[in-house]
């Protein structure tokens, strides 16, 4: 971490403890949009990366000033808990429990470092809209600085001392730009995630929408990558759903029907069919789906509280652990971490996402047309999450934009219904 990032995180720090309340997540963002995920502090075993040192502010801030929350404890909190606390018991089952617990202690470190925060620091659906409409600022210079990247080949954030391999990487003759991030498809894939939240901001916010749509788009397509471009187009079609809203419980089951019947008339499993998709060049669709017939596989060695060993899973292994391979599928990186009751739960936290969106909606007391449609774009947001991660797993920044979704929706729940 050089002087110029020390400067930065100096300046978020004060800020973070010294801005009204609605304006506190403002430093989180800033960091998760410009900070590459490789600066850190060592203590001992523990890795502060800039968004931990953050988010460990952020909390000193909220037990100095006595925040508090708005309403009570509602069942997302409680489901968050509740998944954390599975997490960090599974470590007693692994072949060294100290080490799976440090590193346990970091990934829940890392969900409640940003949802509690932003819950405590947002507290209405206009708090909610504000943080929508500072994210879409906040994301036009990582998309200026990537499609300069694009063309240039040059990755202007490691000014911050990060990013130690400084060549961009290349996929079919074409730069895939990856901004600040650890991987142009996660680089990609915030950009897509955030596309439905630009979106809902529309018919409210014009400009600032305008503005956000166009850096969704432009980080999605300069990152040369299927995943996000699908992922894009699956927000587009679930903000387009707003005009189905009533007939959800219909689409759902004619899904659900219709995956069976794939995968009644295919011949290998119907979750091959992402391994066909590939609308950049050197997709790598089968490695995902090969990945979801291995778990199923070793289902035996991972369902209880995971497994310390999967590289024997899949034909090639990673450079960072000779035991593991490219698990790329967040819900199986539950599993791993802390096998089926820790999968169950973050899907229950979805579910429940989910489920908040449609009471928001279903009891809407005053809220105005454009206000409906703004919490149909949370959930659809969150579904695009949802479907990411059956290919994407978040290992840097990235994932602060899921626990962004999901705190977006339970503040809006709590503060609807306070």
């Amino acid at each position: 971490m050089n002087g110029l990032a020390i400067a930065f995180v100096l300046v978020n720090a004060v800020a973070l403890l010294i801005l009204p309340r609605r304006w506190a997540p403002l430093p989180l963002l800033v960091g998760a949009c410009y900070m590459p995920p490789d600066l850190r502090i060592e203590i001992g075993p523990f890795h502060f990366t800039v968004i931990r040192i953050l988010a460990g502010i952020a909390m000193v801030r909220v037990i100095a000033r006595r925040e508090h929350l708005q309403g009570r404890m509602n069942s997302l909190d409680w489901l968050m808990i509740g998944w954390a606390i599975v997490a960090l018991t599974s470590s007693f089952f692994h072949k060294d429990p100290k080490d799976a617990l440090i590193y346990r202690l970091g990934v829940v470190y890392n969900a409640f470092g940003i949802y509690f925060p932003l819950r405590f620091f947002c507290q209405s659906l206009d708090e909610s809209m504000e943080l929508c409409r500072l994210t879409a600022i906040l994301l036009v210079p990582v998309a200026i600085e990537m499609l300069s990247e694009k063309v240039t080949g040059h990755n202007m954030f490691s000014v911050f001392g990060g990013l130690s391999g400084l060549e961009p990487a290349i996929r079919e003759g074409s730069i895939r730009a990856q901004g600040p991030f650890a991987h142009a498809i996660l680089a990609g894939t915030a950009g897509a995630v955030c596309l439905p939240l630009m979106i809902g901001l529309w018919q409210q916010q014009r400009r600032p929408a305008i503005a956000g749509i166009g850096a969704c788009v432009t980080m999605i397509f300069v990152s040369a990558s299927s995943g996000p471009i699908m992922s894009g187009l699956a927000g587009i079609a679930a903000l387009y759903m707003w005009h189905y809203r009533h007939k959800m419980r219909l689409f759902r089951w004619l899904i659900a029907f219709g995956y069976i019947g794939l995968d009644l008339i295919m011949k290998a499993p119907a979750y091959y069919l992402i391994g066909r998709i590939d609308l950049t060049g050197g997709s790598t669709g089968w490695h995902r789906a090969r990945l979801i017939e291995s778990a199923f596989e070793h289902f035996s060695e991972w369902w209880l509280a995971g497994t310390d060993y999967t590289r024997h899973w899949m034909p090639t292994g990673v450079s960072w652990s000779p035991n593991h391979t490219d698990i790329t599928n967040y819900y199986l990186y539950m599993g791993v971490i802390g096998g089926l009751p820790l999968l169950l739960l973050f899907i229950a936290i979805l579910a429940k996402g989910f489920s908040f969106v449609g009471q928001i909606l279903q009891n809407p007391g005053g809220l105005a047309p454009k206000s409906r449609f703004l919490i149909w774009a949370f959930g659809a947001s969150l579904f695009v999450h949802a479907v990411t991660c059956i290919s994407v797993s978040y290992f840097d920044q990235s994932f602060v934009f899921i626990y962004f979704t999901l705190a977006l929706i339970s503040c809006a729940r709590s503060g609807i219904s306070s």
